[in-house]
């Protein structure tokens, strides 16, 4: 038989060995009943004073919300401070995520109002063009009021509670004098030019007389209609930056802040200082304490949707664009309206103001006689010139503009988008992201730090695998039934910004009946729209598509359509002065929207090259 072999071993080495697997143990014991890694989480998160925190775990009989029958690294003192860091933490999270709203809201409020005052600034300059290039004679003293008057809209579109109508009106009011004496009747001494009894006279009768027809209350409506949607949405604006700052000032209650203790902090006492809550946990903590700022969900989502329609409304079809672009065509027919009918206007004013205004026949003012001519939509009177017209060369734009340099200078935009209707629409696409921001505050709040993919979680009062507890759902009623946090009343900050929410979506619907009848997305697609003339007025500069006839009155060598005309002015009916429209020295009429808005951009371009 063979003699088995057996290992010798060396006694000095046994007991080595035996050295080393009892201070092992001994380090795993104290490991196990140490309190540093909890120590170390207290002081990185600046919880409070490191010497709250004990160095080995113990019972604490007077622990409210981390209760745990072995033994514990909080005490008393502890729960306190995690309960302080906890509610500083989760304020601070909700203004991280509410931040981008606001700067979204605030950064569209600066670039529409920069826009808005740059199509101000520009419609002004093209006015003042005008009246030095073509009624030079009024330039002069009617500046100021042309100043007066664009200053009253830039007010208006922020915020201002000023009226159009009466903006408007009062504007041709106070140009009314000029025109009776500079351009009606020229010849009017001096003397009685300057008296003040005259001017107040004229000033009073214009409403009454409407010596420039009814271009200004047209010029008025479209004005008011247009400028009223770009003044609200700059209000919504502002509202909605309002509610989102409310946030700052939500109240997180006793019980919620108890909870979220308990669901951040509480595992730390254990020693888990890595551990992350369960989910559908987080969400319920979450929810409960926010339920009173779920409540702003439903007006809310109603805000959002008046902003976009709102936003439709100014920038559609470029309305807010076209109408400023329009203000010089409104002006230049008013006065040649004016002009046409000089003499009724003369003979009415000497009634109603006694004003003695008679001189020897051969000074007596000539009324402006009229020659009308006839074109038919069908043949339009200078296909050339009209086909021309609307491939205009950007040069060409540049040089039709090359009179605007004085003195109106324009501000160049800040924002760099390219034009209303692209800024709109830019905007939209970023406010798709919060209509419901107030319902997933407490989801973008757990899918952060809080909450991670893994095996097991952390319960509440355990590690578990997943949380079996029933989730509930959003709103102050459904949170009531939440097993994590009591829910009791609304939080009357939020309910008092509630109320002005609804009040606000309330008081603009009521102003803008028409918004619910509005598909968002019809207008401020990615698309262009092509030069067709059925979104396009006679206002706009835009030729006539109806049928019928078109009468030119042609006033001091020039039609009604801005063309010249080299003959003698007669009027066909001298007895009965022409009761239509006039289109003075405004754009040519075979320009269509896209070649105005063109034309309009190119103007800026020179401005700010200019200056």
């Amino acid at each position: 038989m063979s003699r088995g072999k057996c290992l010798r071993v060396n006694p000095f080495d046994s007991v080595r060995f035996v050295a080393l697997v009892i201070f092992a143990a001994n380090v795993i014991d104290a490991d196990k009943h140490s309190c540093y890694e909890v120590r170390a989480a207290f002081q990185q998160r600046q919880v409070g004073p490191l010497h709250l925190v004990p160095e080995k775990p113990y019972k604490d009989a007077d622990l409210q919300i981390c209760k745990h029958q072995g033994p514990s690294c909080c005490n008393k003192k502890m729960e306190e401070s995690y309960q302080v860091a906890v509610k500083k933490e989760t304020l601070q999270k909700i203004e991280s995520h509410t931040y981008h709203l606001k700067n979204l809201l605030s950064a569209h409020l600066d670039a529409f109002q920069d826009m808005f005052q740059s199509l101000l600034s520009f419609s002004q300059g093209h006015l003042g063009s005008l009246l030095e290039g073509t009624y030079s004679s009024l330039s002069g003293q009617a500046l100021p009021h042309v100043n007066q008057l664009f200053s009253s809209l830039s007010l208006y579109l922020r915020g201002a509670n000023i009226s159009i109508e009466m903006t408007v009106h009062r504007f041709f009011n106070n140009i009314f004098p000029l025109v009776y004496t500079r351009l009606i009747n020229p010849s009017i001494e001096e003397s009685v030019t300057a008296s003040s009894t005259m001017v107040d006279c004229l000033r009073k009768i214009r409403q009454d007389v409407k010596p420039f027809g009814d271009h200004p209350v047209i010029m008025a409506r479209k004005m008011a209609e247009l400028l009223e949607a770009g003044r609200q949405l700059g209000l919504a604006l502002d509202k909605g930056l309002e509610v989102i700052n409310s946030t700052e000032y939500v109240d997180l209650t006793r019980d919620c802040v108890k909870g979220l203790a308990k669901m951040v902090y509480c595992s730390h006492c254990r020693g888990l200082t890595l551990i992350k809550p369960c989910a559908g946990y987080c969400l319920n903590v979450m929810r409960g304490c926010l339920a009173s700022m779920s409540e702003l969900d439903q007006p809310w989502r109603i805000y959002i949707s008046s902003l976009e329609k709102l936003t439709l409304t100014m920038a559609g079809h470029h309305n807010l664009e076209l109408a400023m672009l329009g203000v010089r065509g409104h002006v230049d027919e008013a006065l040649l309206y004016a002009q046409i009918h000089g003499p009724l206007i003369t003979a009415t004013v000497d009634k109603v103001c006694g004003l003695s205004t008679l001189e020897p026949p051969g000074m007596r003012p000539t009324s402006p006689e009229v020659i009308t001519s006839t074109t038919t939509s069908a043949s339009p009177p200078s296909s050339a010139s009209s086909s021309s017209s609307s491939q205009v060369l950007p040069d060409e734009w540049l040089g039709k503009f090359a009179h605007l340099k004085s003195p109106f200078p324009l501000k160049p935009s800040k924002n760099n988008k390219s034009n209303l209707r692209t800024l709109s629409r830019d905007f939209l696409l970023l406010l798709q992201r919060y209509k419901s921001f107030f319902t997933t505050v407490p989801e973008m709040l757990c899918e952060g730090e809080y909450v991670v993919d893994d095996s097991t979680c952390w319960g509440g009062n355990g590690v578990v695998e997943s949380y079996t507890g029933r989730i509930i759902g959003n709103g102050l009623d459904a949170q009531r039934q939440n097993p994590e946090v009591k829910v009791r009343d609304m939080d009357p900050i939020m309910a008092e910004f509630k109320k002005r929410l609804e009040h606000f979506n309330q008081e603009t619907l009521e102003k803008f009946t028409n918004l619910s009848e509005i598909a968002v997305w019809e207008e401020l697609g990615s698309g262009e729209e092509q030069g067709s003339t059925a979104d396009c007025d006679d206002e706009d500069g835009c030729q006539s598509s109806g049928d019928g006839a078109e009468h030119n009155y042609v006033v001091n060598g020039r039609t009604s359509n801005g063309r010249q005309h080299g003959g003698d002015i007669t009027q066909e009916n001298p007895s009965k002065p022409p009761a239509v429209k006039v289109v003075g020295g405004s754009p040519p009429t075979s320009w269509q929207q896209p070649q105005c808005l063109a034309l309009l951009f190119a103007g800026l371009c020179l401005k700010w090259m200019l200056f």
